[in-house]
């Protein structure tokens, strides 16, 4: 009894031990929100990326100690919504909409009843992210592991953080960002989260379908201990080149999937026509159709292939029994009589 207890608590604490980076990345998303309000900026930018970070680990450990549930995959999708889709578009909506005054009003002069479009971009990205998350979650198990379809809600907000990291590279006041081209910007990656373009998974790629762990956490630590050095000026040129290759990847995919002969196989759909009997079009038409006749056998050793495989239990039709005269004959030969002779 005392086993059974001590293993159903351990279950419980491995259970808990995911989750507990998932609250993890639901408190630092709350804080950059805090921070932003403020109008502790950059604060804010590192806390959404430390989020980050604590977002990538809760999935990773799950699947290590393979205590993944339901209860945790939307446990993670609502700390999302909250850590890289409200704290970002707060962010860049105090930190760069809000002070250029972008306003959308049917008055000749705007006043402060009318619309902001800084407020409206920063909802955009909002309800996009909010969709995004979504379209994921109804998705999961439909889709190659290894891409991802639309920009990931932690890149959107981890290219946000870069962004307003940029503008802190320098020693002494930050730079004042530009209003339109942020407002832009922010607009931009809504779009790209909702998009289907297809964004290479980071994380499964080094994690998942790795041969070399020890040389990639050699990298890894490579990579962070440079990115924690000079993260204000190296985050937002690899968010660029990211974006970047979301193109390339999805013309890619794109044009090996249209070269795939399997892909239209229906002749009324693409009008084609029969091909002669022997040639590699006829062989591959039968290929597809399910022929499942063997290299070289004739056709009633075919159809027996095809009852066997259909009745295992079914046998091969007997062999009829031999007449008196081929009995005679050979017994003349000096033999005795086979069966079906």
């Amino acid at each position: 009894m005392a086993k059974k207890w001590k293993r159903t608590e351990r279950r419980r604490a491995i259970y808990i031990f995911p989750n507990l980076f998932t609250t993890m990345s639901l408190f630092f998303g709350f804080y950059a929100i805090m921070c932003a309000i403020q109008g502790r900026f950059y604060y804010s930018a590192c806390l959404i990326l430390v989020a980050t970070i604590m977002d990538g680990l809760d999935g990773t450990v799950a699947r290590m100690t393979k205590t993944t549930s339901l209860f945790g995959v939307e446990y993670d999708s609502l700390s999302d919504l909250l850590s890289f889709c409200a704290a970002p578009s707060i962010l860049i909506y105090l930190w760069a909409l809000k002070p250029h005054n972008l306003h959308f009003s049917f008055l000749p002069v705007p006043d402060d009843r009318s619309l902001g479009l800084g407020l409206i971009a920063a909802f955009i990205y909002l309800v996009c992210g909010a969709l995004r998350l979504a379209r994921f979650n109804v998705s999961v198990g439909h889709r190659d592991p290894g891409f991802f379809q639309g920009l990931p809600t932690t890149a959107a907000a981890g290219i946000v953080s870069a962004a307003v990291l940029w503008h802190y590279r320098f020693p002494g006041p930050p730079i004042s960002p530009n209003g339109p081209l942020t407002l832009g910007f922010i607009v931009l990656l809504a779009v790209l989260m909702v998009s289907n373009l297809d964004f290479l998974s980071l994380k499964n790629k080094i994690f998942t379908k790795n041969n070399h762990p020890f040389e990639t956490l050699v990298l890894i630590i490579i990579v962070l201990a440079c990115l924690i050095i000079k993260a204000k000026t190296l985050l937002l040129p690899l968010a660029f080149f990211y974006l970047s290759l979301a193109p390339i990847i999805t013309i890619v995919r794109r044009l090996r999937r249209d070269r795939d002969p399997g892909a239209n196989l229906s002749k009324a759909n693409t009008g084609e026509q029969d091909a002669e009997p022997g040639s590699p079009e006829a062989k591959a038409a039968e290929t597809r159709s399910g022929d499942t006749r063997l290299p070289g056998a004739k056709p009633s050793e075919t159809r027996l292939a095809e009852i066997r495989l259909a009745d295992p239990q079914a046998q091969a039709p007997s062999a009829p029994e031999p007449t008196a005269g081929e009995t005679m004959a050979a017994k003349t030969a000096g033999r005795e009589p086979r069966r079906g002779e």
